[in-house]
């Protein structure tokens, strides 16, 4: 389905949910994590709220809404809940984050009340921690989801950038303020 602005609302829901779930995962995890890594995961324990805007190639701009609450599960991972309001939708995403240190890397896996559900790469680069994730859509387009989620300034920055195979692309930018 197209909305006013021509973007396709399963490419908003894949890009939107790919981004904030992409940073969460529900896995074991060893007990030898590395300090570091634990402190930056407990790190984004709390609420927040996040406005910002997601561009495609050729459209207006749409404002998209957010709210995520991030709770301790245990010392090695997070979970989280997070609902977001863009182009007249509602889009809801589950998920826990941890490390893995047996692999030594970030992973996330999420689900939403769309056919999205996920499991992600994440990479550490300081406080910040990118995932990627290739995903098919419900009309069998692929779709490469590049999310970035990190920590600056006490505040959570996602980005990310959806790619599909006719080479469009949706992008946003959704700063966060813990509440």
């Amino acid at each position: 389905m197209i909305n006013s602005t021509g973007i396709c609302r399963s490419a908003l829901r894949y890009g939107i949910v790919g981004a904030i779930a992409l940073s969460g995962l529900g896995i074991s995890v060893p007990a030898y994590a590395a300090p570091e890594d634990l402190a930056l995961i407990q790190s984004y324990i709390g609420d927040w709220r996040g406005r910002g805007t997601l561009t495609a190639e050729g459209q207006e701009d749409e404002t998209v809404v957010c709210r995520l609450s991030v709770t301790k599960s245990s010392a090695e991972k997070i979970n989280y809940r997070g609902r977001c309001t863009l182009a007249g939708a509602n889009l809801s995403m589950n998920g826990t984050m941890a490390f893995i240190s047996d692999k030594n890397r970030y992973e996330a896996i999420m689900t939403s009340n769309t056919e999205f559900t996920g499991v992600a790469i994440g990479t550490r680069q300081g406080n910040n921690v990118t995932f990627n994730l290739q995903s098919t859509a419900e009309n069998g387009m692929v779709s490469r989801v590049k999310a970035g989620f990190g920590l600056s300034d006490g505040d959570i920055e996602v980005s990310f950038e959806v790619t599909r195979d006719d080479g469009s692309k949706l992008v946003a930018q959704i700063p966060f303020d813990r509440r």
